[in-house]
């Protein structure tokens, strides 16, 4: 089986050091879409938050050796897919993001934590799910 991605846009940031994961990030930056997508932005508003599927396109090339990784904020090897590691099977990333605002086809967004020339592949509603049974 092949599966194979297709852009549809790109990140624009002004910076090369970027936090390590949106949840720690107040970064501010462009999802710049590919004019043959704009009119899907139709109904994405400020102040909702949007779902970044993107391609860590500067990752490292993955191998069996890199199924243990030690995070950052560690110092015990933990399993790759328990981890937030850019280095992956498949080298793809997914940020939740705060739109500011929406010209054309261009996103201005918070909470960035990719580089400048990110490949986007997906944006999708950020949904709340709401566990009415805790109350």
């Amino acid at each position: 089986m092949n599966i194979e991605f297709k852009p549809i846009g790109f990140v624009r940031v002004d910076v090369e050091d970027v936090p390590r994961h949106w949840r720690r990030s107040e970064l501010e930056g462009t999802l710049v879409i590919n004019e043959e997508y704009a009119e899907g932005l139709a109904d994405v508003e400020p102040g909702q938050r949007i779902v970044v599927i993107f391609n860590f396109h500067e990752s490292p090339e993955f191998s069996s050796k890199l199924l243990r990784q030690t995070p950052p904020h560690s110092d015990v090897p933990t399993g790759v897919f328990s981890i937030c590691s850019p280095v992956r099977p498949n080298p793809v990333g997914m940020s939740v993001l705060e739109v500011l605002k929406i010209e054309g086809a261009t996103v201005r967004v918070r909470r960035l934590d990719m580089l400048d020339g990110t490949p986007i592949l997906d944006i999708k509603p950020h949904i709340e799910v709401r566990d009415d049974s805790l109350d």
